[in-house]
């Protein structure tokens, strides 16, 4: 990725107001009190069982109504088009408004479009409106498919497609090539409608990277439904009602694994080991993204499957039944890795946007905006907002896997069977920490 797209972060260790260490210490404190506060006053689940919330019938009309689903649906395949031509007509170049779509407007915007809207991808979708369409053509259930779709697969799809998505963004030494694009979402493509002819658009919740990842977000929205009715509820609350299907916890290894390798890509040792060495580049890279990925998902499946259970819980299933708590920590680690990234790339892409062909046309009026360059001085604000953003995700993470042990967990283990889980966050909150401000 070129120098411009690969800088994320503004605002490192020396901008904070005290050394970074103390930073570090600090967070780690703050989580151990939390969890201390929350063994000794939160006894009972809070969060587990029916779905409450305050019905919004209202905005359900809404947002229910067949012209507000056409007219989402209508405007997910004018931006597919957008995109399509863009790929196929556009230059060869870094200017090429299609790379800050994917990497900038769908990877980074999707976080907060997702918390504050919902599950906006599996709206937007063109897989599903045109997966929709080929099955009427088809006379075929959009639903169902012709096949049943395995249950035993989960997540499992979505997990690889993520994988393979992250691996084109940070590893891939052609990933700012337009070809190189350009086939990553043909295939992407046209596995996602294949996949929705034969199994039913209920392939796509769990095989789409991104309606999986847009879906998980918004468990952390304020917006859910209680029997098909909407409503508005605690997020926390809505985010004990994800469902722990296999495959849970190796998306949110990825999700983790890849930020935190984002951040190590950019810290001067490595830089320096990778341009001295005599090992091959890719190679390096290629090793040390599916490292951090295992290396996430290690702590968090040892430190679910170490919790005192009974012999009516299998320890196997533990890592899914508290991967949700997760979502918490993905999102901070979202804000303070990608902040400044999305709003200097996010300018970037929307002037960009409206000369697709490079020809000199300006087609949304952004032609002759520039970039507001503001954040640049604002150094010591971000790296408040870095530390803030991982702390604020590894305590509401605490309680939501605070709220499952006590829900999961015999009552004799309550406090002792734990100890796992807060290893687990501490070594998060740590080696997050210390990579954010590495790079």
């Amino acid at each position: 990725m070129s120098p411009v797209i690969s800088a994320h972060g503004l605002g490192g260790a020396k901008d904070l107001p005290i050394p970074a260490e103390y930073a570090t210490a600090g967070a780690v404190l703050a989580l151990v009190i939390s969890f201390v506060v929350l063994a000794t006053a939160w006894r009972r689940p809070r969060f587990e069982g029916a779905v409450l919330g305050r019905p919004v019938p209202g905005i359900q009309r809404v947002v229910d109504s067949t012209a507000f689903l056409v007219a989402v649906r209508l405007l997910g395949l004018a931006a597919f088009g957008y995109v399509a031509l863009t790929l196929l007509a556009g230059e060869d170049r870094l200017t090429n408004p299609v790379f800050g779509i994917v990497y900038v407007l769908l990877w980074v915007g999707i976080v907060p479009l997702s918390l504050a809207l919902g599950p906006v991808w599996k709206a937007l979708s063109p897989w599903r409106s045109i997966a929709w369409l080929l099955s009427k053509l088809l006379r075929t259930d959009p639903e169902e498919g012709v096949l049943p779709l395995p249950e035993k697969w989960g997540l499992w799809p979505a997990a690889i497609g993520l994988y393979a998505f992250v691996w084109l963004e940070l590893v891939s030494p052609s990933q700012t090539m337009l070809g190189t694009l350009r086939l990553w979402l043909v295939v992407y493509g046209v596995a996602m409608v294949m996949g929705a002819l034969v199994w039913g658009t209920r392939f796509l919740g769990r095989a789409d990277p991104f309606e999986v990842y847009s879906s998980l977000l918004a468990k952390l929205s304020v917006w859910g439904r209680r029997d098909g009715e909407l409503v508005l509820l605690s997020p926390l609350r809505n985010l004990a009602t994800t469902t722990p299907l296999p495959g849970l916890a190796a998306v949110m290894a990825v999700l983790l694994g890849s930020t935190a390798y984002d951040s190590f890509r950019e810290s001067p040792p490595f830089v320096q080991y990778v341009q001295g060495s005599d090992v091959d580049q890719t190679l390096v890279t290629n090793l040390a993204l599916l490292g951090f990925v295992l290396l996430a998902g290690a702590i968090l499946t040892v430190g679910t499957m170490a919790t005192g259970v009974d012999h009516t819980t299998r320890r196997r299933d533990l890592p899914r039944r508290f991967a949700h708590s997760m979502m918490p920590i993905v999102v901070g680690y979202m804000v303070a890795h990608y902040f400044s990234y999305f709003v200097f790339m996010g300018q970037q892409t929307l002037i960009q946007m409206s000369d697709p062909l490079s020809r000199g046309d300006d087609w949304f009026g952004t032609g002759d905006w520039a970039v507001n360059n503001w954040l640049i001085y604002q150094a010591t604000a971000l790296a408040v907002l870095k530390v803030v953003a991982v702390v604020t995700g590894h305590v509401l993470g605490a309680v939501a896997s605070h709220d499952r042990a006590v829900h999961l967990l015999p009552e004799r283990h309550h406090v002792t069977g734990q100890l796992s889980l807060l290893a687990a966050m501490v070594a998060f909150t740590a080696g997050g920490l210390y990579l954010l401000f590495a790079g």
